[in-house]
């Protein structure tokens, strides 16, 4: 049999695959002779960014990805560390921006469903789900559905399927009005003896397809996340595949219980790309080739033609290569959970993809060409930062209104510092996520232990599974008291207004939020969400955000196992030109609790606890402690400028080691870092987590009292403490942290009041005015 030929294509035919006319005249030279119609499409979506990072692989090389946990790094479908005792950990974030923005609600749907095949595709229980979500301004009658719409959708897949949704992040700005970002992340406690890998292997073994059937649902959606949107990306629907979760849940059990058997050799789900990624990475990975029948693929409907079964990106379906002769006990498997199960095709010796349709070959490419020797663009970075970012860096507090200690001059009159504090609590980024939050069933599956809202990072029990492979806990039962807490991070006005400096302090908040509820972080996954990269400001964005990320987990020891790249988000304005999004380098980070007896929450304790800020000092101005990019300038002052804080590395660990062995000790009973809003913001929010007030007197003469109050910057964490531990603590502070601590008041009363020690009151605000601002702020918006 030869291959089913065709005629040259033409530059709009091309053009529609997302391939450039230099890739065509490549893809001729690679196969010898023109590609036919099945052929173009599976290059057209196996090179776009979404699938070979053209653009961004030689940035990703910079990563630091190897450490004495790290089980499984880059290039599988999640990432494995060890936790020890035992427990391994898969872990991934995926992006699905393009499909949230044209179909809110099965966007956002299926990017859950996707991210959690990737983590059951290693031999993973899904165990947890977190989210960072960027949307525009909430005043625009567009955002608010897309807001909802993302939302429901997050919360239908993860209730359904019965994994806990138990944190995240939620911001809004204009800057991604039209081009939300949808990023999820997976965590997933190994089940299995041997972790699962994808890369096929022994020549003559079966291929398995299992899961649903196929459909034209999700066509090319993997070079639709790989263009800008238009207005014309409407007519997209078709690229938004659809889930159904209910499906995915007997997915997950009929793989679990498949790879048990031993009987599986390699699995690989079919995300974007769907059966071409699949089989080219499969075959690429294991340096062997794979032969599939599409007339054995079972469709869900009728006259579809090799194209359309190609690029389907229809959801919950796997690829396995099995054991010649136990292909049939898998696919007995399947069918007990009433799911398909095929042999489509069989592993040839031949490193090619060779695809058979109604006894013809529909298309035969190699495998690498596919997966692994895909083209890669080096862009010339610019010389100098651009002049947006130069104009920015000129910004000093020195053109702002005059202030003193009772407040600040605005143009729109004059606003007491109780008064600002209730506008920053009332501004979306920093207000309550309730209304987020208690979409999602957080407690199912009965492991949370620190409910969302409750802690700066999430943290999860990771008891024995009834069928868990390691015998170590019935040894130890001990190890019941071990935890894992994760978090989502990044400030995208500090990206946008620095890429190196910004990207730097998003891996080292998330470190702190992790060492706030007492954990050792220990590795990250990524998802890089960019504008084009073929803009030299994009690429400039991209390639400095990614140099400090690579420094930033270097210097926590916290390696990349993986992620996402997500690229083009951009929306074509009313000129056609494009907007691009703020850099947004999202950091997913893992860490480990040693013992769930000793952890701790954002909200104060006890009356009368004593109260500490551990780092920088309540009246540093400094490059690492500054109101540049900081949301009091966005939100008061309608103002995006200045340098973001600098982060000191060397006092960020020492800091957070500090605060991990607070809580360790029995020591700590509250801590929360002092991100968005600053030091003003953090105590109110402590404040509110605990319904308990607090008194705050220390002894300052600011240049600026706002710099004081809502000044942002890294390496600065309140603590509160018992009295009967008070001098313990110290005892402690004085020999590891030197001078870089400060006792600064006490849990006390129903009001956050803050003051000098000369009697200058700032702030004093009751729980309840706080409550009233911060509490349903979203709520407030959507019904307007």
């Amino acid at each position: 049999m030869s291959v089913i030929a065709s005629a040259p294509f033409s530059a709009k035919e091309i053009a529609a695959e997302g391939i450039k006319p230099e890739e065509y005249e490549d893809i001729v030279q690679r196969l010898g002779r023109h590609p036919n119609k099945a052929e173009l499409g599976m290059f057209g979506v196996m090179w776009s960014e979404h699938c070979c990072y053209k653009n961004s692989r030689p940035l990703l090389k910079q990563f630091p990805t190897e450490g004495e946990r790290i089980l499984v790094g880059p290039g599988e479908n999640a990432g494995v560390i060890d936790l020890g005792d035992g427990l391994q950990l898969a872990f991934k974030i995926e992006s699905h921006n393009h499909p949230s923005a044209v179909e809110p609600f099965q966007g956002a749907a299926t990017g859950v469903g996707g991210i959690l095949r990737d983590i059951f595709t290693m031999g993973a229980r899904p165990i947890a789900l977190l989210n960072s979500l960027r949307f525009g301004s909430l005043d625009d009658a567009k955002t608010r559905r897309i807001f909802t719409g993302v939302v429901a959708g997050i919360s239908h897949y993860g209730n359904c399927v019965g994994v806990p949704t138990v944190g995240g992040e939620v911001y809004f700005d204009p800057a991604y009005s039209g081009n939300p970002l949808v990023n999820v992340m997976a965590l997933g406690l190994m089940e299995t003896t041997e972790i699962v890998k994808s890369g096929a292997k022994g020549i003559g073994n079966p291929v398995l397809y299992v899961g649903s059937t196929t459909g034209r649902d999700g066509m090319g959606g993997a070079s639709f996340a790989s263009a800008e949107l238009s207005d014309q990306s409407m007519d997209d629907r078709p690229a938004v595949q659809v889930g159904d979760p209910f499906l995915e849940k007997s997915l997950i059990e009929a793989c679990l219980e498949a790879f048990k058997t031993g009987a599986v050799v390699a699995a690989q789900d079919m995300g974007a790309a769907g059966l071409t990624c699949s089989t080219s990475e499969m075959a690429a990975k294991g340096g062997v080739g794979i032969e599939l029948d599409l007339d054995l693929i079972p469709a869900r409907e009728t006259g579809m033609v090799p194209y359309e079964y190609l690029l389907s990106e229809s959801q919950e379906r796997m690829l396995f290569v099995a054991h010649k002769g136990r292909e049939q006990e898998l696919i007995d498997i399947f069918k007990r959970w009433e799911l398909q199960a095929v042999v489509a095709g069989t592993v040839i010796e031949e490193s090619i993809v060779r695809i058979l349709f109604k006894g013809e070959i529909a298309a035969e490419i190699p495998a690498t060409a596919l997966s692994d020797n895909t083209p890669i663009y080096h862009h010339e970075l610019l010389a100098e930062p651009p002049e947006y970012a130069r104009q920015a860096w000129e910004w000093s507090s020195d053109r702002l209104p005059t202030c003193n200690e009772k407040g600040i001059e605005l143009e729109s009159g004059f606003l007491t510092w109780n008064q600002a504090l209730l506008k920053l609590l009332d501004a979306p980024p920093i207000a309550s996520k309730r209304w987020v939050y208690r979409q999602y069933d957080h407690q199912v599956q009965n492991n949370t232990v620190l409910l969302p809202g409750g802690g700066d990072a999430a943290v999860v029990r990771v008891r024995p599974l009834a069928n868990a492979s390691s015998s170590a806990f019935v040894a130890d039962p001990s190890l019941l008291n071990k935890g894992v807490a994760a978090t989502v991070d990044c400030n995208a006005r500090y990206v946008y207004l620095h890429p190196y400096e910004g990207a730097k302090a998003a891996v080292a908040e998330a470190a702190r939020n992790l060492s706030c509820v007492g954990a050792d972080p220990i590795a990250v996954t990524d998802n890089l969400n960019f504008g084009s990269p073929e803009n030299p400001i994009g690429y400039w964005q991209l390639a400095e955000a990614c140099r400090g990320l690579a420094e930033a987990c270097t210097e926590f020891a916290t390696p990349v196992t993986g992620g996402n790249v997500s690229l083009y988000n951009e929306t074509l304005d009313s000129d056609g030109k494009p907007a691009p999004i703020y850099p947004t380098p999202v950091v997913g980070m893992v860490g480990l609790i040693p013992d769930l007896n000793r952890i701790a929450g954002q909200g104060w304790q006890a009356e009368g606890d004593v109260i500490y800020l551990l780092g920088l000092g309540i009246d540093t101005v400094s490059e690492s402690v500054t109101l540049g990019a900081s949301e009091y300038l966005a939100t008061l002052h309608g103002t995006i400028a200045g340098k973001p804080p600098q982060i000191d590395f060397s006092l960020e660990r020492n800091v957070q080691t500090a605060c991990r062995d607070g809580i360790r000790q029995g020591w700590i009973k509250s801590a929360h870092d002092c991100a968005e809003g600053g030091f003003g913001i953090a105590l109110a929010e402590s404040c509110l987590s605990s319904q308990q007030g607090a008194e705050i007197t220390f002894d300052a003469h600011p240049a600026r009292w706002d710099q004081l109050l809502f000044a942002e910057g890294g390496a600065r964490i309140i603590v509160s403490v018992g009295r009967e531990q008070q001098a313990d603590w110290e005892a402690y502070l004085q020999k590891h942290l030197n001078e870089d601590w400060q006792k600064i008041g006490q849990v006390a009363g129903r009001s956050l009041r803050i003051s000098t020690s000369n009697h200058l009151w700032l702030i004093d605000a009751t729980i309840a005015e706080m409550q009233a601002a911060w509490q349903n702020a979203i709520e407030r918006r959507l019904e307007s």
